[in-house]
């Protein structure tokens, strides 16, 4: 793989945060391929703790059902999608460890209702690199957020999935020609060879 320079610079892990969406045991269980998707992002958070890069988790956290949003609980009751599936449903799938960020959330973007944007300016970060589930859902709208908020936005294809196979492909081809759409072994080379 030729590395662009450019490139190299955006992905710097000094200026990189690895934001790890919604990887959470409802979730994994539902996806078209959990074993890829899981073994993928368990290799991007191992080397992005190794090189110091900030390992940020979203959580799902629903409000009281009186708070919820209208327009979230008409298109759950359609999708058929409940948050409390199970016991265990909202566990995040991977364990954060040492100095991972877990935030909680109630929206489809990382950027409303948290500080996710202050933390990112905070400490100079510039990118962010996106895993996580569902591709056309949280990480699309976490990316387009990102970008416009001046950040550029990374997306892991081979990280990110979906429960419905046909709409992550297509998200991923409309995400092409705003945002950097590159594959685990991409990333992992451009960090590598840093």
């Amino acid at each position: 793989m030729e590395i662009d320079n450019e490139l190299k610079e955006i992905l710097n892990p000094r200026k990189s945060a690895l934001l790890v969406w919604d990887v959470q045991n409802m979730l994994v269980n539902s996806i078209f391929n959990p074993e890829t998707f899981m073994a993928n992002t368990k290799s991007l958070i191992s080397l992005a703790r190794e090189l110091k890069v900030p390992v940020i988790f979203s959580k799902i956290t629903p409000l009281p059902e009186k708070f919820e949003s209208p327009s979230r609980k008409y298109f759950f009751k359609k999708r058929r999608f409940s948050m409390n599936q199970s016991p265990d449903g909202l566990d995040l799938s991977i364990e954060p460890i040492g100095d991972d960020i877990v935030m909680p959330k109630n929206t489809a973007s990382i950027f409303i209702g948290t500080n996710f944007e202050q933390l990112l300016r905070n400490a100079g970060i510039t990118t962010v690199i996106i895993t996580g589930i569902a591709t056309e859902y949280g990480v699309e709208s976490s990316g387009r957020d990102a970008s416009n908020r001046g950040f550029f936005p990374v997306i892991i294809t081979d990280a990110v999935s979906s429960f419905n196979q046909e709409a992550h492909y297509r998200s991923l081809e409309n995400l092409k020609s705003m945002m950097i759409l590159l594959k685990t072994e991409e990333l992992i080379t451009f960090w590598e060879l840093g």
